[in-house]
């Protein structure tokens, strides 16, 4: 049971973290992947990709379709609405973090 309720804590974080990595930049799955891999969350692709189909389906990132060395690859950008909830996220995450 704990470790269900910390995969959902994380998975939460994990989501913040996908939409100020896709502030910075255009972002795809492999490379987010590689990213929380080397912070030491071994997140499944199914799990990751559906939480970007989940946060594009909320209007947070909309994604473009590039052809990488033949490959059709779905990168994701940070929308206004995207931006604005992450910027409400950060700042309800630092409110309770200082209590």
């Amino acid at each position: 049971m704990a470790d269900v309720m910390i995969h959902e804590f994380l998975l939460g974080f994990i989501k913040i973290y996908i939409l100020q990595y896709a502030e910075r930049e255009p972002v795809y799955g492999k490379e987010l992947h590689d990213q929380l891999s080397g912070h030491g969350y071994n997140l499944s692709y199914g799990t990751l990709y559906n939480t970007f189909h989940v946060l594009e389906e909320k209007g947070y990132l909309v994604h473009e379709d590039r052809n990488v060395k033949g490959k059709i690859r779905k990168y994701y950008n940070l929308t206004e609405k995207g931006r604005d909830a992450l910027k409400k996220a950060k700042a309800r995450t630092r409110e309770l973090f200082d209590e």
